[in-house]
C-alpha cells in the first residue's frame, strides 16, 4: 500500500490540501481562498457550496502537485474551522442557510437571555462552555427560528445539522454518513463532555430535534469513503479533528501539561490536562484536546477571535501595509518611546473576558504615531492576549508547570519578530517546528495511523522537530509595564 495521506485542512478564510508521504513530508498542497460574507455588522457568513468546491478543487490540484494518482491515498484526515454551523436537506444536500461563522455574533441577545435565566451554569458545567455567540448551539438555534419552515422540517426529520467536518463528510461519501468527531462536537454547546453523548436537556433548551444531530465518533476511526466518482478512487476517511485539536495532535502534544498555540485569524491555545477535566474558575473553556481509542484526553482551552485578522486589518482596512510579511520590519521600526496598544476587539473579546458586545480601541497615540507603532500595536496584541491566557490557566490547573514552553504554529509564526516579542512578554521560551503546517499534519496522523501505515502516538512524538526555539531577551521591568498598560488598555475597552 502507498503511504499517501491527504488532509483537508478547511479554514476560516481558505481551503487547503496537503498530500503527505510516508515519511510524513509535503509532497503536493493546494490553498484557495473563498468569499467572506458580512450582511451586517458583526455577522460573518459562508457559502458551503463555495466552501464545498474549494475543497473539491484543491484536493484534485494537491493530488497532480504530488505527481500521483488518487488510488495512491490510502486515507483522508479532515481538519476543519470549528463552531461554524451548516444545516442541510437530508434528500437533496442542499443548505437551507449560509454557513454561520464562528466569528458571528448575532446571537449575543439569545445568549444574554439564557445567562439571565441562570442556565450558564448548566452548560458549563455538562459542556466545558461558556454561553456566547461563538460556540454552534446558537447559531443552530438562530437558522430554525429564521428560516420559514425549518423548525418543522427539523421536526419531521428532513434536515440535517453539522459543523463544516459533518458536511464534508456528508458530501464526499454522497449522503450515506453523517458524523463528527468528539472535538467538533464538544464545541457545540450541545455536547456532554463528561458523558461523551449529545445532552438532551440542553437540546431541550434550545429547541433542538436529537435527529438532526451527526454520529459522534473518535478521532481516528471510520467515517465512510470518499466517493470514486469525487477524486478519482474510493478512499477512506480515516480521521477528524477540530484545527486547534488537529493543532495540538500536530504538536505532539500528548502529555498532560503540553501547551501550544495556534496563530491564525484568531489565536487559540490549548493545555493538556490529560484525563483531567478541569472546569476553569478563570472564564477559560475545558474542552475534549482529542479521544482515540474511547479514551478521551481533556485540555483547557483560551481562545483569541482576533490574531492575524488584526494584519488582514492593517493591510486591507488602514492599506499600511501591502502584504503581511511586511509588518515584522515595519514593528521594529516603531519609537520605542511610545506606548500605542491595540486591543482588537472587531468582533468581541475572547478568553477570559468574554465581552461579546466590547469593540476595537487603540490608547496612547501621539502626533508622532504612524504606520511603525500601528504595526507594532497589532502584533503586540497577540502576544498580550497569549500572557492572559497562560496567566488563567495557571490559576486553573495547579498542575501545570510555570516553567513552560510554549509550541507554536499558524500563519503568524513565520515572523521571528511576533515570535520574539511573544517570548519576551510570555517570559517563557517559544519553540518553532520545522513543521509549519502542523493542523494539516494532526489530520493526517490520525488518518495514517488509523490506516497502519502512520507510526503510533510515542513515535510519532519522537518526530517532532524544533526549527527554532525563541528565549526571553526583555528586561522585567520593561515587560511589567508594558503589561501593565495593557491591562489598562483592556480595562477601558470592556462593556461590563
Amino acid at each position: 500500500m502507498n503511504g499517501y495521506i491527504l488532509a483537508i485542512d478547511q479554514g476560516t478564510t481558505s481551503s487547503r490540501a496537503i498530500i503527505f508521504d510516508k515519511n510524513r513530508k509535503v509532497v503536493g498542497k493546494s490553498q484557495q481562498e473563498f468569499t467572506q460574507i458580512y450582511p451586517q455588522s458583526g455577522w460573518v457568513e459562508h457559502d458551503p457550496e463555495e466552501i464545498w468546491q474549494s475543497v473539491l478543487s484543491t484536493c484534485e490540484v494537491a493530488i497532480e502537485n504530488a505527481k500521483i494518482q488518487a488510488g495512491d491515498v490510502a486515507a483522508i484526515g479532515i481538519t476543519n474551522q470549528r463552531e461554524t454551523v451548516i444545516v442541510w436537506d437530508k434528500a437533496t444536500g442542499k443548505p437551507i442557510h449560509n454557513a454561520i461563522v464562528w466569528q458571528d455574533r448575532r446571537t449575543a441577545s439569545l445568549c444574554q437571555k439564557l445567562k439571565k435565566q441562570g442556565l450558564e451554569k448548566k452548560f458549563t458545567k455538562k459542556t466545558g462552555l461558556l454561553l456566547d455567540p461563538y460556540f454552534s448551539g446558537t447559531k443552530l438555534a438562530w437558522i430554525l427560528d429564521k428560516v420559514p419552515g425549518a423548525r418543522k422540517r427539523a421536526a419531521n426529520g428532513e434536515l440535517l445539522f453539522g459543523t463544516v467536518d459533518s458536511f464534508l463528510i456528508w458530501r464526499l461519501t454522497g449522503g450515506k454518513v453523517h458524523a463528527t468527531d468528539a472535538t467538533n462536537a464538544s464545541r457545540t454547546l450541545l455536547f456532554n463532555i463528561a458523558t461523551n453523548e449529545w445532552d438532551d436537556e440542553l437540546l431541550e433548551i434550545l429547541r433542538i430535534p436529537r435527529a438532526m444531530l451527526p454520529d459522534v465518533k473518535d478521532c481516528a476511526a471510520n467515517y465512510g469513503s470518499a466517493e470514486a466518482s469525487l477524486l478519482g478512487a474510493d478512499i477512506p476517511i480515516l480521521g477528524v479533528a477540530g484545527d486547534q485539536h488537529a493543532a495540538t495532535i500536530g504538536q505532539a502534544c500528548f502529555e498532560p501539561g503540553m501547551f501550544k498555540s495556534t496563530y491564525g485569524t484568531g489565536c487559540f491555545a490549548i493545555l493538556n490536562t490529560g484525563s483531567d477535566m478541569v472546569l476553569s474558575k478563570n472564564r477559560l473553556l475545558t474542552t475534549i484536546a482529542y479521544r482515540l481509542n474511547g479514551k478521551t484526553t481533556y485540555a483547557l482551552e483560551g481562545s483569541i477571535f482576533i490574531a492575524g485578522a488584526a494584519v488582514q486589518w492593517l493591510r486591507d482596512g488602514l492599506k499600511i501595509i501591502g502584504s503581511a510579511p511586511e509588518t515584522g520590519k515595519l514593528a521594529d521600526q516603531a519609537d520605542p518611546s511610545q506606548n500605542v496598544y491595540l486591543v482588537p476587539a472587531f468582533v468581541g473579546l475572547g478568553a477570559p473576558h468574554w465581552d461579546a458586545e466590547a469593540r476595537g480601541a487603540i490608547y496612547g497615540l501621539t502626533r508622532n504615531s504612524g504606520p511603525a507603532e500601528f504595526a507594532r500595536a497589532a502584533l503586540e496584541s497577540v502576544a498580550y492576549q497569549t500572557r492572559d491566557l497562560l496567566d488563567a490557566m495557571r490559576k486553573d490547573w495547579k498542575s501545570s508547570d510555570t516553567k513552560t514552553v510554549l509550541r507554536v504554529d499558524g500563519g503568524m509564526v513565520a515572523s521571528d519578530w511576533t515570535m520574539q516579542r511573544l517570548a519576551d512578554i510570555l517570559d517563557a521560551p517559544v519553540d518553532r517546528p520545522t513543521i509549519l503546517e502542523t493542523t494539516a499534519l494532526g489530520a493526517a496522523w490520525l488518518a495514517g495511523s488509523k490506516a497502519g501505515i502512520w507510526p503510533n502516538r510515542r513515535e510519532f512524538s519522537k518526530t517532532w522537530e524544533r526549527d527554532m526555539r525563541f528565549t526571553p531577551e526583555m528586561d522585567e521591568k520593561t515587560r511589567k509595564a508594558k503589561i501593565a498598560g495593557w491591562k489598562i488598555a483592556v480595562k477601558r475597552t470592556l462593556t461590563h
